[in-house]
């Protein structure tokens, strides 16, 4: 069993963005993850199409874009021409989001849903047809460089056993504090995608170092 590492860019250095991404492509990374933050869903403003593209033409791995954003519907098309393959948003974000994800896939993006930690996984039953990524935040979204909360395990524990019954397909993803220390226990817990940020892009060794250790903290699963 693969263990996916998906580096998120903001941890990276934003006036090097092409740079840090083929690096994070040449560590062996499988996605390269990007936080959309709009100020408004959360207390922080990231960047938009035009960087996504920018990191696109930059690099070979496939785009995982999580939309932290209200109004995610509006952003779908645009970050779609971007080239994201993966587009994820937020549960707490859309009063309709079976059509919202409909909407994803119709733009020809891989259909993603984010809990944030306090959102029940049981959120998701009803549209486990319609997604393909399933992100549990780990942390509260808005901020990198935070501290993984310890309940979550519990949590994606949970969101294991819920796609093993009724989704073995969907990825299992978790974003929030994953590092060499918490690496192992969320891969134990049934996470198949990690999104580490400060421990790929802030590691002293730079991204292929940070992108080993993580592998090695996993036993190079």
């Amino acid at each position: 069993m693969r263990i996916k590492i998906a580096p998120s860019v903001l941890a990276a250095d934003f006036a090097r963005f092409g740079e840090e991404a083929r690096a994070a492509e040449a560590a062996g990374s499988d996605y390269i993850h990007l936080d959309v933050m709009d100020g408004h869903f959360v207390p922080n403003i990231t960047f938009g199409p035009d960087v996504a593209a920018a990191i696109h033409r930059s690099c070979n791995l496939p785009l995982d874009v999580h939309l932290m954003i209200s109004r995610p519907e509006i952003f779908v098309e645009p970050f779609a021409e971007a080239g994201a393959q993966i587009l994820t948003v937020h549960a707490e974000a859309s009063l309709h989001l079976h059509r919202l994800l409909c909407q994803v896939r119709e733009a020809g993006c891989r259909p993603g849903v984010s809990l944030n930690p306090a959102t029940p996984v049981e959120v998701v039953r009803h549209v486990l047809g319609q997604i393909d990524l399933l992100l549990l935040m780990t942390v509260e979204p808005g901020f990198g460089g935070q501290s993984y909360i310890p309940a979550m395990t519990e949590k994606i524990a949970a969101a294991r056993r819920l796609l093993d019954e009724y989704a073995p397909h969907v990825e299992l993803e978790v974003d929030g504090g994953i590092n060499v220390e918490t690496a192992r226990t969320v891969v134990d817990a049934g996470a198949r995608v990690l999104v580490a940020g400060s421990a790929v892009f802030g590691h002293p060794g730079g991204p292929a170092r940070g992108v080993a250790a993580l592998r090695e903290a996993l036993g190079r699963r």
